[in-house]
């Protein structure tokens, strides 16, 4: 998917894209490295997925594009990336030079020679055997094809004489059919020099930075970060003066919900030692469920308000280790009816499969589930809770479940877990306290630990 940083297009049939990709292979982050070319009857544009100026879009969350077969009904998915297309304007480096140096050509569709039946290709100069050195670059035909030949396999200059971008448009003018004319012309009208540029840029930086401020820029600029990783948690109070009231009860459970759940979870307020002792051997509930009911209160008020909470929070587990919704009461007849209808509106995505509509839980909705179930718990546990309890029952690496966890505003420290649980030495804690920590946007992929 792309997007023009100038305009819009109004006839996207009459744009070209060629894609270009690192030609090392191996490496773990140049091999995902693109840049997407686009001409048009006016200009030529440049996008690319790494660099300083990437987009922080592609990092932050997926997109995909949906092609749907109107013959069979079917739709197929596809893994996207969002291009930002700036215009490409004359009077800087030559920028064939970088694109052909370090990318191989994916698309034949850049340079279409009048006549020509295959397009030019890569090859690498090879080096004179008495000297060492490295042959000038150049440009041979052999059998009517067109080969450019590079001066050096690292050369950093651009093409040294043969395909700088002057040269080019003499080709153009020469030998170009009347589209690229067309386009040189336009280009040539539309030229800009960098030192307009950039004096125009610093200029107009300046006044905002004047107008506004540095510190409310960065303010703006930390808001924009977090509102993709505040969509999927529950609504944040950050002026309350009480723990309990930053994330409200209220907002994990209506009144009317929290009345429904009172059938369900009598039967865990009167569990017996013998019924707990059986579903524990069973694993009927998750292990942070069968831990609270322990201790559930002797009052009788507090033991049902817990029970429930205890029943809904197994619930939403539950719901999460689902992959696609296909009953329309995916969690048992005992389930109420407002609570499923809760979960398949709330903690799902719909999606076209087969010729219908499906509900499915996708990777961002589990994140959201396990937000939810994470303010549960802190309600459920005075304001703390065992991370890494609720990690293992959700089936979580580490690193997910406290990057939701500091999203959520939590303070994380280190404890020793519950005896008999898994990794009872290291667990980690999230407690909710004020002053709020301040929140921040995760910094991407982690580095990868080096392995000995």
């Amino acid at each position: 998917a792309v997007r023009f940083a100038n305009g819009k297009l109004r006839h996207p049939d009459s744009v070209r894209f060629t894609v270009y990709r690192n030609r090392d292979r191996a490496h773990p982050r140049k091999r995902h490295r693109r840049i997407l070319v686009s001409e048009t009857e006016r200009l030529s544009y440049v996008g690319h997925n790494f660099g300083s100026e990437v987009m922080k879009c592609n990092s932050l969350c997926r997109y995909f594009v949906g092609v749907l077969d109107k013959n069979s009904g079917q739709m197929e998915v596809y893994n996207a990336e969002i291009f930002n297309m700036q215009p490409l304007l004359s009077g800087g480096r030559c920028w064939e030079s970088q694109l052909f140096r370090c990318l191989v050509l994916l698309i034949p569709a850049l340079f279409p020679w009048h006549r020509a039946r295959t397009v030019p290709s890569l090859v690498h100069a090879e080096k004179d055997s008495r000297r060492g050195e490295h042959s000038k670059s150049r440009v041979e035909v052999k059998q009517g094809v067109w080969r450019w030949v590079l001066c050096s396999p690292g050369c950093t200059g651009c093409f040294n004489v043969c395909l700088c971008l002057v040269q080019m448009d003499l080709c153009i003018e020469a030998f170009g059919t009347s589209k690229q004319k067309r386009a040189l012309s336009s280009r040539r009208m539309n030229a800009v020099g960098n030192d307009v540029v950039n004096t125009a840029v610093t200029k107009a930086a300046a006044n905002v930075i004047d107008a506004k401020g540095v510190t409310a820029l960065m303010q703006d600029m930390a808001q924009d970060d977090v509102q993709n990783i505040s969509a999927f948690l529950p609504p944040c109070h950050e002026d309350a003066d009480r723990p309990e009231h930053v994330y409200k009860f209220e907002d994990i459970l209506s009144p009317t919900e929290y009345e429904a759940l009172r059938v369900p979870a009598a039967a865990l307020a009167n569990v017996t030692a013998e019924e707990m002792a059986k579903r524990a051997e069973e694993r009927s509930h998750c292990s942070f469920v069968l831990e609270e009911l322990k201790f559930l209160p002797t009052d009788e008020k507090s033991r049902d308000h817990k029970a429930r909470c205890l029943w809904f929070l197994d619930t939403l587990i539950k719901f999460s280790q689902l992959k696609v919704i296909k009953k329309k009461h995916p969690m048992g007849p005992e389930c109420p009816h407002i609570i499923s209808r809760k979960l398949m509106k709330n903690f799902t995505s719909l999606t076209y499969n087969d010729g219908s509509i499906q509900n499915l839980i996708s990777g961002s909705m589990k994140a959201k589930i396990t937000a939810y179930v994470i303010v549960l718990a802190l309600h459920i546990n005075n304001f703390q809770t065992d991370l890494t309890v609720l990690q293992n029952d959700m089936k979580l690496s580490e690193s997910r479940i406290l990057d939701i966890a500091k999203a959520l505003r939590l303070r994380i420290s280190k404890a020793k877990g519950v005896p008999g649980l898994e990794n009872d030495q290291n667990h980690k804690l999230g407690t909710l306290s004020l002053p709020l920590p301040m929140q921040k946007a995760p910094e991407g992929q982690r580095k990868r630990k080096k392995m000995n």
